[in-house]
């Protein structure tokens, strides 16, 4: 099991707009548990977090001691010998309640949930709540939930709601979802 993850320190930031965009492949499939791939956590009753979970992706956001949105994909991602381009969108500013969170997987928007509870308009994540801490590979709460294989080009974009064409596109020539060299 990898025992190896980023974490910093930050202060500030938009609680209504931004964006994670990771490209990962993992190494194996949890038994039990997470496979945490970024988490922003300022307390046990305040983090958002992007993870595997049962072979699932999960993004969600716990604000005040309650989850204030949260999706749970129906599809699961058991391929350990591919890589994925997660991105996950907070937007509490979108005005299409259905669009304030929003999941992407190797170019395409994610529509199909077990759980879809999207955020109100305007509510705050947990992100950019005061100080607050940035973990890529380990949730911040719980010391065994880390990611166990590979992460590349993984961006966080405060005050911005990108989609999935902003970090990647299609290869004219193959077909396959790659990372763009400089966003657009």
């Amino acid at each position: 099991m990898a025992t190896t993850y980023l974490s910093r320190s930050a202060s500030g930031g938009s609680r209504t707009t931004w964006t994670i965009s990771a490209w990962v492949k993992r190494s194996q499939l949890e038994s039990s548990g997470s496979s945490t791939i970024f988490n922003g956590y300022k307390d046990g009753n305040n983090e958002s977090q992007l993870l595997f979970k049962n072979d699932s992706i999960e993004f969600y956001d716990y604000s005040s001691s309650s989850r204030t949105g949260t999706l749970i994909t129906n599809a699961k991602y058991r391929d350990t010998s591919a890589w994925y381009h997660i991105v996950a969108v907070w937007d509490t500013t979108n005005a299409t309640a259905g669009d304030r969170m929003r999941l992407y997987v190797n170019g395409v928007e994610e529509t199909s949930f077990a759980t879809d509870t999207q955020p109100s308009s305007s509510q705050n994540s947990s992100l950019g709540n005061g100080s607050y801490t940035q973990q890529i590979g380990l949730y911040a709460s719980n010391s065994s939930y880390y990611f166990d294989g590979s992460m590349t080009h993984i961006h966080f974009c405060d005050g911005y709601a990108y989609d999935a064409s902003y970090f990647g596109e299609t290869d004219s020539t193959s077909g396959i979802w790659k990372p763009k060299t400089a966003p657009s």
